[in-house]
């Protein structure tokens, strides 16, 4: 591993494989909740929600979660008590968030921003919060064994009913997509597998966001300095697609820089695939663009959240030097500062910290992909590299740095390769997952450009025939 006087990404693997105390614990009362989910809350099996009882005892919490769990074995839980059992379960992941990102901070030797602290929010219209409830407490009692069509379309009048309103529109979009994902799944009565956690997660953070101010956060600031990219994290979904570029930010003002992230995300038909993706989103961020020239960018009041995310806006960013991403990990990346995470948001899947990486050795076991790291495995999440770039599998396996992002799933930390330093020919070349995401004179992505051209513009004219109709 890189030592820790010229800095690195990570400095201590073996944190990142010793055990964490109480984590164990913990686990097992978030699927102790979801077992009664799936079941459903109505008359639930008292061993389940006394699990998650016990595990929140002596926190103030406590009393909430005991009466919910004792009224919803009784069969007489309203929806108080759902959102406190909802509050337990979300405390819980966000103690193991906690605990994870203290010992990232051990593990990388870098330190975490201030804590975020909720502010109150006014304007949102409570009879919609009271109806997206109301569903979710339906849902709730019912379980996901006792789901329906008719009991999921309940979603779609408050949906619809939502989406006008900025300040209703995160909760909105969360309800949407998770009654899509639940009516794809009806009956629940002849599912195989219940994706328990996934959807006890998505219920959870619903019926707490439909509480006033339970969202609310501190006032975007702006930014003014150097923006560093480190690489591009690339989210594809049938009929959406979000680059996520996570970089170093230097400030004018010559205080301490941090970690960033800066997104764009579009709609796209689900006949874009690949390399085509870049086509949709690279119009909208110049930064893109920044990524695929190995450029810096000065930025100028640009918004950014409390929680490190830079409201992108082309009018206050333009061009600067040229940075390589490999130097600003080895030089940038170890004293910047993480950003903290909100507390509605502390959850262990939110866990994506940029990391450097080098001296390993690569070692692959089938599909499986393993760095060794000073006789300590780190797995290689390789399902994450995208397909809409040049980096991939035997190129991560070939590598000898690796800049990426650590993540933890399934009770182990992961790193997700965004850009990897590899031999070829005796000379050494890097190679990142958003290399395209400017364009690209590669022939796979050029043809797999060219095949979005196509679609898109023969979407357009249907589109366009069907409005002059």
């Amino acid at each position: 591993m890189v030592p820790a006087d010229p800095g690195g990404g990570v400095m201590r693997a073996d944190l990142l494989v010793d055990t964490i105390a109480d984590l164990d614990e913990a686990m097992v009362a978030v699927d102790a909740v979801d077992r009664a989910l799936a079941t459903g809350l109505l008359r639930p099996p008292l061993a389940d929600l006394a699990e998650l009882a016990d595990a929140v005892a002596g926190t103030p919490l406590s009393a909430r979660v005991a009466e919910a769990a004792e009224k919803a074995v009784a069969g007489a839980a309203a929806e108080d008590h759902f959102v406190a059992i909802a509050a337990g379960r979300t405390a819980l992941l966000g103690s193991v968030h906690d605990a994870l990102m203290t010992r990232v901070e051990e593990a990388t030797g870098r330190s975490t921003g201030e804590e975020i602290t909720p502010v109150p929010t006014g304007g949102a219209a409570p009879n919609l919060l009271d109806a997206a409830r109301s569903w979710l407490s339906d849902l709730a009692r019912a379980g996901w064994r006792g789901l329906d069509h008719d009991l999921v379309s309940g979603a779609a009048p408050v949906v619809s009913a939502m989406l006008p309103d900025p300040a209703l529109r995160r909760l909105a979009a969360l309800l949407d997509g998770f009654a899509a994902e639940l009516a794809a799944s009806c009956p629940g009565s002849a599912l195989d597998r219940v994706p328990a956690r996934r959807w006890g997660d998505l219920w959870s953070r619903a019926i707490l966001l439909t509480l006033p101010g339970v969202a609310g956060v501190p006032p975007a600031g702006t930014a003014t300095g150097r923006v560093l990219p480190l690489g591009i994290d690339l989210h594809e979904h049938a009929t959406a697609a979000q680059a996520q570029v996570h970089a170093v930010f230097e400030p004018e003002d010559g205080t301490a820089s941090r970690l960033v992230r800066a997104s764009v995300s579009v709609s796209k038909p689900d006949t874009v695939l690949g390399a085509g993706i870049w086509q949709l989103l690279r119009s909208h961020m110049s930064l893109l663009h920044a990524v695929s020239e190995g450029r810096s960018m000065e930025v100028a009041d640009m918004p950014i959240t409390a929680e490190g995310d830079l409201i992108w806006d082309d009018e206050h960013a333009r061009p600067s030097e040229p940075a390589d991403a490999f130097a600003t990990a080895r030089v940038a990346l170890p004293t910047a500062t993480m950003p903290a995470t909100a507390p509605v948001d502390r959850h262990p899947a939110r866990i994506a910290v940029p990391v450097f990486l080098e001296g390993y050795a690569a070692e692959k076991d089938d599909d499986a992909l393993a760095f060794t790291i000073a006789g300590h495995r780190l797995a290689v999440d390789i399902d994450r590299v995208p397909s809409a770039g040049p980096l991939t599998p035997e190129a991560v396996a070939a590598s000898t740095a690796c800049i990426g992002l650590l993540r933890w799933d399934a009770g182990t930390f992961s790193v997700q390769p965004l850009a990897v330093e590899t031999t070829v020919r005796k000379k050494t070349v890097t190679v990142q997952a958003g290399a395209w995401a400017g364009g690209t004179t590669d022939k796979a992505g050029v043809k797999a450009e060219k095949a979005a051209t196509g679609a898109t513009a023969a979407l357009r004219e249907r589109a366009g025939r069907l409005l002059r109709k």
